[in-house]
């Protein structure tokens, strides 16, 4: 016996309701997946950024310990030390970033702060108070990352001069 040319009615309504269950179940995967992806993306920029930051610190205190200062930059030898941290910085921190980046010198007796960028003193350079907004549209209402580092190290003694002004 050959087979019925006569065709299914029940079958043929099942497929034509099931014609767009592809492109739905597509969705319902895709959509999920994108925004796991994006996430990631967020958080992995915020875990760079952070590295980036405090290699720029580092960095500034390794300038900072030797007395150096940059020709050209006004105010001494703090202006000098956020020059070299925004250099290293990869970009990420502009001209309008600038007063996101402290330097501290301290005491190191008591601990105490001082302006005194003096042999023997600890100096403390930082990047405090940097956001980081999310990219993600589903994360964007959230609050931004904040992003705050900081390097430490004794100031050097000098071996016949005097320390240029702090600031």
């Amino acid at each position: 016996m050959g087979q019925s040319s006569v065709r299914n009615p029940i079958s043929e309504a099942r497929h034509r309701r099931q014609r767009g269950t592809g492109f739905v179940e597509t969705a319902l995967v895709y959509v999920p997946f994108f925004a796991l992806f994006c996430g990631l993306f967020d958080f992995g920029m915020a875990i760079f950024l952070r590295n980036t930051f405090q290699h720029a610190v580092r960095e500034g205190v390794r300038y900072a310990v030797t007395y150096q200062t940059a020709s050209g930059q006004p105010n001494g030898h703090d202006s000098s030390i956020k020059g070299v941290v925004q250099s290293q910085a990869m970009g990420f921190l502009g001209s309008g970033d600038l007063d996101k980046i402290k330097i501290r010198y301290y005491n190191p007796v008591t601990l105490a702060e001082t302006a005194s960028n003096a042999p023997g003193n600890v100096v403390e350079i930082s990047v405090e108070g940097y956001n980081w907004g999310m990219v993600t549209p589903f994360l964007a209402s959230l609050n931004p990352i904040p992003l705050n580092v900081a390097a430490s190290d004794r100031m050097e003694s000098l071996p016949g001069g005097v320390a240029p002004p702090a600031r």
